[in-house]
């Protein structure tokens, strides 16, 4: 039997059949490059340790330090050591494959003290900070960065030696470390764990993302222009307290994934990869590939053996110096097509075979994928990606590329389409319950309402599309206005009914969680270099005045449902209702109903739908008082089925009550007796 008929990814789907042998040829090219790739050592995992053999390192006989140069005629280690002068006794020797090599005395390098190399070649030189160097940073006053000697007397030991992530549900709290505070600042790791990593734990979120860890030239960049891809991002603290951070993090049942940006490097030259040892080429593409045509980066060539062990070393070093759990790959739509995805509407399955992929990315994001398990079988991967290339999230051994979930970014995207666009009466709750479910079934999606996407300057987040100027006026309980009461509303079922249809988990951004205002904008010459909408203003969400408050605790007992029935993902959706005229919606998972009235304007007494027979209480109604709704619902009421004379059988008549706008989440208790 061929590979392609015993790919299970291809039989799990019809659709595939016309792109079996490309499919199949893929998964083949995988196999032969992991093969090459591992040569004589044991796994993918053995040849993935170019952070352990290049870069600087203290052994028991002082200092050695290696880079991969190839173009390069000299190289020399220069810094405070020698007053950033070439020495002879800080130059380097070529080895061998475009190596090099300097041992040093232990004298001659000293804990914080700073360095680059000096690179030369064929008609040119420069300064560059080494690719794998692990601690870079910034001078205050000349701005110029610079690799860091990182040798502490005690360095930081993680107390918690075994983690395993929670994940059924995954419960994802996106977050960036600088704009975590409330000052004008930029904030630390410190802060974050003493500060911020509490709220997130009594929400009930099991994840936190982390965006930015990777070192950036630019603050602005949002962690996105990478220079220095091992080194975790100084201007947020030191590697010890980043190591705190996760380790109290997994002392509180929480795990730590980074958004790892793979798909693209920062131009620079001195403080990134752009022109290392003096070509265009070495990490990237020649000519017309080389540079991203949207994002002014450039762009890795993951056919070079070199590259595919520099970023595969880079995943395994994550997982292993800081105890990472996972990663969520950023950009992974641009990796996948040579076209970057751009100008394609992918609407049939030839959009995913039509020779404008790119094989060696694939199997770059594939053989990731193999190692990052190999290395951590608890690990989490998530795939940012908008294309629906089928296989993403599918075992490697199915024939897929081997993420365990995808983002779904369809749903932000409806729903700003419907606030923007769809007048309140208009909305289908069918349309709504279809895209929230529409997905491939051999596929976990990570579902969100909103991400730190939408909250960017140029776009509004949903409170602030749902309430605007109103929110600077009329936040404080008691003191609202029409538009912020249906705002609140919708805010609340917004995200309950995308938290709950998810098949593998849910996320949301820092500060979206309490309705955070305004957008997120960080320092530029633009704004005058202003850090006002770069932190969040937890005083808001602290003052039980103010409706933000009141969307917190909701939040916070929103994510309690959920955890309240075992693997929650993985319950099947049964709808049990779909009624357009009247705008509402039920549907059922485990013991639990949800049931939503997306009527702006009709509130109904005495509602029925056909539900299992049984009595049942209320776990949730969006309509609370505490939760910034009216109270209009007596939660102690038990809703028991009524049998139906007409049409007897295992449904009967559940009836309640439920005002305009607002959901109720009702749980089976009981049997009832047939009559």
């Amino acid at each position: 039997m061929s590979l392609m008929n015993e790919l299970a990814l291809v039989a799990s789907d019809p659709y595939l059949a016309p792109y079996a042998e490309a499919v199949a040829g893929r998964h083949e090219y995988f196999l032969e490059t992991e093969k090459k790739l591992i040569g004589n050592n044991k796994s993918l995992s053995d040849f993935a340790t170019g952070y352990l053999y290049f870069g600087l390192h203290r052994n028991s006989d002082g200092w050695v330090f290696r880079e991969w140069a190839p173009n390069a005629t000299a190289l020399y280690l220069i810094g405070d050591f020698n007053n950033w002068q070439k020495h002879p006794d800080y130059q380097l020797k070529r080895i061998a494959d475009g190596i090099w090599e300097i041992f040093m005395p232990q004298y001659a390098l000293t804990h914080l003290q700073h360095y680059k190399l000096y690179v030369e070649w064929e008609g040119g030189s420069g300064e560059r900070i080494p690719a794998w160097a692990k601690r870079v940073v910034q001078d205050a006053d000349t701005k110029i960065f610079s690799a860091q000697v990182w040798d502490p007397v005690n360095p930081y030991k993680f107390k918690q030696k075994k983690f395993v992530p929670k994940t059924n549900p995954l419960l994802v709290y996106e977050c960036h470390i600088g704009m975590a505070s409330a000052e004008e600042k930029v904030a630390s790791y410190e802060e974050f764990r003493l500060n911020v990593l509490p709220r997130i734990a009594r929400l009930g979120y099991n994840c936190i993302q982390i965006m930015a860890i990777q070192e950036h030239p630019y603050y602005g960049s949002y962690g996105y222009h990478v220079s220095s891809f091992f080194a975790a991002s100084s201007r947020f603290g030191t590697p010890d307290e980043l190591k705190h951070l996760i380790d109290d993090a997994h002392k509180r049942g929480i795990a730590v994934i980074m958004d790892l940006v793979h798909s693209h490097a920062v131009k620079n030259e001195v403080e990134g990869l752009g022109r290392f040892d003096g070509t265009p080429y070495q990490y990237f593409h020649g000519g017309a590939r080389r540079e991203h045509p949207a994002w002014d980066s450039l762009c890795f060539d993951y056919a070079k053996p070199a590259v595919l062990h520099f970023l595969l070393s880079n995943c395994k070093f994550w997982l292993e110096e800081y105890k990472f759990d996972g990663f969520r790959f950023d950009g992974v739509t641009s990796m996948l097509y040579r076209s970057h995805g751009l100008g394609e509407d992918f609407s049939d399955y030839s959009a995913y075979y039509n020779l404008n992929q790119d094989g060696d990315a694939i199997c770059y994001l594939t053989l990731a994928n193999r190692l990052i398990h190999e290395v951590n079988p608890q690990a989490i991967t998530i795939a940012e990606e908008v294309s629906g290339m089928p296989g993403l999230a599918v075992k490697i051994e199915k024939g897929g590329i081997g993420f365990d979930y995808r983002l779904a970014m369809n749903i932000p995207d409806f729903w700003i389409k419907y606030i923007k666009e769809v007048k309140d009466e208009d909305w289908k709750v069918g349309h709504i319950y279809w895209e929230l479910t529409n997905r491939r079934r051999d596929e976990k999606t990570l579902s969100y309402a909103e991400s730190h996407d939408q909250a960017l300057v140029g776009d509004k987040t949903i409170i602030f599309r749902l309430i605007d100027s109103d929110m600077y006026w009329h936040m404080q309980k008691g003191d609202t206005t029409l538009l912020v009461d249906r705002g609140i509303a919708l805010h609340k079922m917004i995200r309950l009914i995308t938290a709950t249809t998810i098949n593998g988990g849910y996320l949301t951004f820092m500060g979206n969680e309490f309705g955070h205002p305004e957008w997120v904008d960080f320092p530029r010459e633009g704004n005058g270099w202003s850090y006002k909408y770069a932190r969040r203003q937890w005083d808001l969400v602290d003052n039980e005045n103010y409706l933000y408050s009141a969307l917190n605790t909701f939040e916070h007992d929103m994510i309690r449902v959920i955890l309240s029935q075992p693997e929650f993902n993985r319950l099947p959706i049964y709808q049990l209702w779909d009624k357009e005229g009247d705008q509402l919606l039920a549907y059922q998972r485990g013991d639990l109903i949800f049931i939503f009235n997306f009527n702006g304007s009709k509130s109904y007494p005495e509602y029925g739908i056909l539900a299992e027979k049984g009595s049942y209480k209320t776990l949730l109604n969006t309509d609370e008082v505490k939760y910034g709704g009216f109270g209009l619902v007596d939660n102690k009421v038990l809703h028991h089925t009524q049998f139906d004379l007409e049409e007897p059988g295992p449904k009967e008549w559940l009836k309640f009550y439920i005002p305009a706008r607002s959901a109720l989440v009702l749980k089976k208790i009981q049997n009832k007796t047939t009559k």
